[in-house]
């Protein structure tokens, strides 16, 4: 899985942080960016999963990981 943050719909929430801090990482004014390019982990999917749902405005989405 692969994922993608817009950026220009964040709102800072860092809900996406709390459920899944392993795929996504707060930049130095508390916006949302997917860690390691967007990977990732098998393990961490369900995480992201919660995290793409709880988006307060779904600025996460799923990319084609090719």
């Amino acid at each position: 899985m692969k994922v993608q943050v817009e950026g220009a719909k964040c709102k800072a929430y860092g809900l996406c942080v709390e459920h899944a801090p392993a795929a996504f990482e707060l930049d130095d004014w508390g916006y949302a960016t997917a860690a390691n390019d967007g990977a990732v982990a098998p393990l961490d999917e369900e995480h992201v999963e919660k995290a793409i749902a709880d988006c307060p405005v779904q600025a996460i989405r799923k990319v084609d990981a090719h």
